[in-house]
């Protein structure tokens, strides 16, 4: 049974982090260990049995480490049970259908025979980084989207498949 699972992901204004963390603690509560790490900040997977990585979406694209991450450490990911989730609708869009992973995700998935692939809606504060971040802000269509009890579910589903091995 794997036991020790990584939640990598790429975030900017910490919303997919939030997201990251939740899925670990839950994880945990499965009686898996489990830590949510900034996927830049992992120089090796060989630690862990089973990884699940996400990114935010930004303007159609997982968010630069989430790719870095899983271009660099392909063929190890390869080789465990594998799921990918993103972060980004500023909608309620997410909750109320599934969206498929962005083109480059999917690439990806197919590539390295990941599980599965979820998309959250996002969060966009005040105070958020970023040129178009402040702009969408500023037009009144921030918010939060992310929808706890649906990740928490999610990640439940992992934990039950992952104890199940």
């Amino acid at each position: 049974m794997p036991t020790n699972v990584l939640v990598a992901y790429g975030t900017t204004n910490g919303s997919t982090a939030e997201i990251a963390e939740t899925i670990a603690g839950v994880l945990r509560k499965e009686g898996l260990t489990a830590e949510a790490v900034p996927a830049g900040a992992v120089p090796d997977v060989a630690a862990y049995d089973a990884v699940v990585v996400g990114g935010g979406l930004y303007a159609g694209h997982w968010h630069k480490a989430a790719r870095r991450f899983v271009r660099h450490h392909g063929k190890a990911l390869a080789e465990r049970p594998l799921w990918f989730f993103s972060s980004g609708p500023l909608d309620p869009s997410a909750s109320e259908r599934d969206i498929p992973p962005v083109p480059g995700v999917k690439k990806a998935m197919d590539r390295l025979d990941a599980a599965e692939h979820v998309t959250f809606g996002g969060c966009l504060r005040e105070g958020a980084k970023g040129w178009v971040a402040r702009m969408i802000l500023r037009d009144g269509k921030g918010g939060d989207f992310r929808d706890f009890e649906r990740i928490e579910a999610w990640a439940a589903k992992i934990g039950h498949e992952l104890t199940l091995v």
